[in-house]
């Protein structure tokens, strides 16, 4: 079982949570992510590690509140702990010297994107970040990214912040005005992800995307992930998540992805509270007590 150590609302239906996982910790490189279960009888949710600190032993990981299961971790105390936490999973991002690097966030997509900016960075690559949200209240993790960019944009679809607009525009208008960029990464929603390979294959700029995939056991055994790419049929747990984004079939994708919405809707509308002596946690709970 895996204690949580701090957890926090940080937008919208977005927790911060930082857990105890030493060997993961040691061993993540950006890129990669892992899979949690809650209790015995939950699903198993693929989150990407958003940070991680070796010497104290912890991973940051950021959940977006989609259905039952995220709104239940959500809503679990601290005191509570994780059943599982497997990982690290994927492969890592390839990280090399490119020159000028463009790593664009959309959403929860910002949090997969940070150590992946830190680690281009600390290559000796120049990094330009473009964050995205519906809203001001949706960019998160706006000072991680500061640290880890040379410089920051940020376009909002209302203009309640930064330039009004989404990150394909920012992305354009750089360009325009003679920023060259040699590589780029992007994350977030699958419309979006989709939009900026489109941009960037017109711009001759190599792109890669972290798919956000259904997933289930993480080896690559029950196929729930399979996409196709380049015209092959691939898996996000152990052939990716990242994936060259000019080759992705973005349309089966998006279709794979809502074809289980109605039941999750469901699922999320018949959940009940749980009780305390029939939490699942709450026996875990006593675990970390030391009395089970």
């Amino acid at each position: 079982m895996f204690q949580i150590l701090e957890k926090k609302i940080i937008a919208p239906g977005v927790t911060q949570a930082v857990l105890l996982a030493p060997e993961i910790a040691r061993s993540r490189k950006a890129g990669q992510f892992v899979i949690l279960r809650f209790y015995e009888k939950g699903e198993r949710i693929p989150l990407t590690i958003a940070d991680a600190d070796p010497e104290k032993g912890t991973i940051t990981i950021i959940s977006q509140r989609t259905g039952k299961s995220t709104a239940y971790f959500e809503e679990m105390p601290i005191s509570e702990g994780i059943l599982d936490v497997v990982g690290p999973l994927g492969h890592p991002t390839h990280i090399e010297r490119y020159g000028h690097v463009v790593c664009v966030g959309g959403g929860i997509g910002i949090a997969p994107i940070h150590p992946i900016a830190q680690a281009f960075r600390a290559a000796g690559n120049r990094v330009t970040s473009i964050l995205g949200g519906r809203t001001r209240d949706l960019v998160i993790l706006e000072d991680w990214m500061r640290r880890a960019s040379d410089e920051v944009y940020i376009a909002t679809d209302d203009g309640s912040y930064g330039q009004k607009g989404f990150v394909t525009d920012v992305l354009k208008e750089r360009a325009e005005k003679g920023d060259h960029f040699d590589f780029a990464v992007a994350i977030g929603p699958v419309p979006m992800m989709k939009a900026v390979s489109g941009l960037t294959k017109t711009m001759g700029i190599t792109t890669i995307v972290s798919l956000n995939a259904i997933m289930v056991d993480g080896t690559g055994m029950c196929g729930a992930c399979r996409i196709t790419v380049g015209g092959e049929t691939k898996f996000v747990c152990v052939d990716g998540p990242e994936f060259d984004g000019h080759k992705v079939d973005f349309v089966q994708l998006m279709h794979r992805l809502n074809m289980f919405k109605d039941q999750e809707r469901e699922a999320t509308a018949a959940a009940q509270p749980v009780k305390e002596d029939e939490n699942p946690n709450c026996i875990k709970k006593r675990a970390f007590d030391g009395k089970e």
